[in-house]
């Protein structure tokens, strides 16, 4: 029995599972409103990975660029945090907490506060159309940078997030 003790719970890691772990935190969320459950996309977390590199080389976040050309744009959720800490479950909840701020009014009032970037990742994460999720977690110089790509791409200007 005590030889099985080592096993467990080195299958249990902070980041253990983490593809599945972040997908099932989004779709905890999504149940819980009625919303369909999202599908995991390896080409959306290809593309995440590649961004979330250029982010940890500069150990901070930004969001990537738009291209106007682009006719099925990404959405786009961002998270860091201090490296080794935070569970996977973690990092989509404090997306998830804007939802405190959250109203159903159209993009960019959707928020209580006035201010739509404190409801921005809830929405995106939130979004009616939003079928496929990707995400990937990189590792810059003292954190840990979160990167989640979304298609269909949400928080579309005068529409309700659901």
């Amino acid at each position: 029995m005590c030889l099985c003790l080592p096993l467990l719970a080195g299958a249990t890691g902070r980041v253990t599972s983490l593809d599945q772990r972040i997908l099932a935190a989004h779709n905890r969320e999504r149940s819980d409103a009625g919303l369909p459950a999202m599908r995991w996309d390896a080409a959306l977390a290809a593309d995440a990975a590649e961004w979330g590199e250029q982010l940890a080389a500069i150990d901070d976040i930004e969001h990537s660029p738009d291209d106007p050309d682009d006719e099925d744009p990404q959405g786009e959720n961002l998270w860091l945090g201090t490296s080794g800490y935070f569970t996977p479950e973690q990092m989509v909840g404090m997306w998830v907490e804007e939802k405190r701020h959250f109203v159903a009014r159209p993009i960019p009032y959707a928020s209580n506060t006035g201010n739509f970037d404190d409801v921005g990742h809830y929405t995106q994460l939130m979004w009616r159309e939003t079928g496929e999720v990707g995400c990937a977690l990189t590792k810059g110089a003292e954190n840990e940078i979160l990167v989640c790509r979304y298609s269909t791409a949400g928080n579309v200007e005068g529409e309700r997030a659901f």
